[in-house]
């Protein structure tokens, strides 16, 4: 991992994401990108009169006074470090500043438990992990530690399914994948859930060497399968895989994403499918 894209607004939930972002950069010796997205419509950006200008230099300069207050951080030091402004507030862009720039890695900070019901619809951060091609990490709290000596992978075992569980791993030493069998049509015997899995395996991996990393887990509803099985593993996060267009929704049907966001108080990242 060389680069990581780290979006504020000066928020301290933003600086969440800021300080798991230098810790992941210390880790992997990376370099910081951090974006700030300037509140200014399209209208002002074209008007091209001198005292528009005026305005525009003015709310720049402001952005940079911001910026450099906020990046004064003690646990930035060593940390390569490069500010970016964008004079639109379209989080779209996002995607297209870590294609540009060839980042690895986008940690956005989101709301706490409570405020994450917007997290993945129609927010920002939902608007850049439909985007974005790379991974995004979504952090709820100041971080005590970056680690993530366990991650939980949830998955459904489907081929389509193998290139994320791939990124993942490229990333993460140590997976633990979770089924979660619920009621229903989509119930399944212990047969077919361990032939469906070892058929993954063996496609994913070549071999049936982490046939102990998996956690078959029976619940009312996945997303509280997820949850349970994630806090007994002792997960420090939650990866999801997701198709771009429709979100997390096509993987978690209906709102088991949205489910999973707020109540889970872990980081989540996210997988392109």
């Amino acid at each position: 991992m060389n680069k990581i894209i780290v979006p504020v607004d000066f928020s301290k939930y933003s600086e969440y994401a800021l300080e798991t972002a230098a810790l992941m950069a210390q880790r992997y010796n990376a370099e910081l990108l951090v974006l700030h997205m300037l509140e200014i419509d399209k209208g002002r950006v074209t008007d091209s009169s001198n005292e528009h200008n005026e305005k525009m230099v003015f709310f720049l300069k402001l952005a940079e006074q911001k910026f450099e207050s906020f990046l004064n951080k003690d646990f930035l030091e060593g940390i390569s470090i490069t500010p970016i402004v964008k004079h639109f507030k379209v989080f779209s862009e996002v995607a297209e500043v870590a294609e540009e720039h060839q980042a690895d890695l986008i940690v956005m900070g989101s709301h706490g438990t409570s405020g994450l019901s917007e997290i993945f619809v129609g927010s920002n951060t939902e608007k850049v992990v439909r985007s974005s091609e790379i991974p995004v990490l979504v952090v709820k709290q100041k971080p005590s530690k970056i680690d993530f000596e366990t991650v939980t992978f949830a998955s459904d075992f489907s081929k389509e399914m193998v290139a994320p569980y791939l990124k993942a791993r490229q990333l993460f030493d140590h997976i633990k994948l979770i089924h979660v069998n619920v009621p229903g049509e989509s119930f399944k015997s212990s047969a077919e859930m361990e032939a469906t899995v070892a058929d993954f395996l063996q496609t994913a991996d070549g071999n049936l060497d982490k046939l102990n990393d998996v956690h078959y887990t029976s619940d009312y509803t996945v997303e509280k399968g997820i949850l349970n099985a994630s806090n007994l593993l002792g997960a420090d996060l939650i990866a999801v895989p997701t198709h771009g267009r429709k979100g997390l929704a096509h993987f978690f049907t209906g709102s088991i994403s949205e489910d999973v966001a707020n109540h889970a108080t872990l980081p989540v990242i996210t997988f392109k499918i």
